[in-house]
């Protein structure tokens, strides 16, 4: 349920960008290190993509993001790979990449 475009929910269609909002979860799960929905976390916290876009808005995300990430990665590509993840999991698919989009992007972080 947590990977599922919540536009689905609206319409009962998905589109190429439903794919692209269960990428951006699958990214903040790798992360975070915290599995898409759980209902061990407290209510705000349940629903991951939600939470992680809450904290993007409030410039918070280090606060969830899992210690092997942050202290093995650079911080410059983390926020870029982070600034991916949002964009994947808007609510608005409309406003989400294309995952072709993303690929690219992504191909970017192999030279570096």
């Amino acid at each position: 349920m947590g990977y599922l475009d919540p536009e689905y929910l609206h319409t009962s269609q998905l589109t190429e960008k439903s794919d692209v909002y269960s990428f951006g979860v699958v990214l903040v799960e790798l992360l975070t290190g915290r599995q898409a929905l759980s209902f061990d976390r407290p209510e705000q916290e349940r629903n991951l993509a939600m939470h992680f876009m809450t904290l993007m808005k409030q410039d918070k995300v280090n606060e969830i993001l899992e210690d092997r990430v942050t202290n093995e990665c650079n911080s410059d590509q983390l926020r870029e790979v982070t600034m991916i993840a949002k964009r994947c999991s808007k609510q608005n698919g409309e406003e989400r990449p294309t995952m072709k989009e993303v690929a690219v992007e992504l191909r970017g972080f192999e030279s570096v």
